[in-house]
């Protein structure tokens, strides 16, 4: 398993890959933890459901300048603080240097938590230039 973008993410906050197949599929880990809480009542923020999310849409394409285009997501069930949920991403569709990514976060108890579609680019060269 070689991971080939997003090399620096902070996979504490992302999740932490699991399985990656390039260009095809990707699982990711994600341990909730105190860091991510929203309020008292120990409900995760979402923006770090997103991330993982996000870094697993990524994953799953695992090309060095991949870059998020576009997401329709939803949010179907919270997370609390120390649930540990699983994201799984597929690529379904490609075309030349466009892909778009199914990506579903699922808790221990296997119920789906989130889902959505990715639509990323792979440009010719890093969005920064380099």
């Amino acid at each position: 398993m070689i991971i080939k973008t997003h090399k620096l993410i902070n996979q504490k906050l992302c999740g932490v890959p699991k399985i990656i197949e390039d260009d095809s599929y990707c699982e990711v880990e994600l341990l909730t933890d105190r860091e991510m809480i929203a309020d008292e009542t120990g409900l995760v923020h979402g923006g770090f459901i997103f991330g993982a999310a996000d870094y697993c849409a990524m994953l799953s394409i695992n090309h060095p300048n991949v870059v998020l285009a576009s997401a329709e997501v939803s949010f179907l069930k919270p997370t609390k603080a120390g649930e540990k949920l699983i994201f799984k991403g597929s690529v379904y569709f490609k075309d030349g240097k466009k892909r778009k990514v199914k990506v579903e976060g699922i808790n221990e108890s296997g119920e789906v938590v989130f889902k959505g579609d990715f639509f990323c680019v792979i440009p010719s060269k890093h969005v920064l230039g380099g």
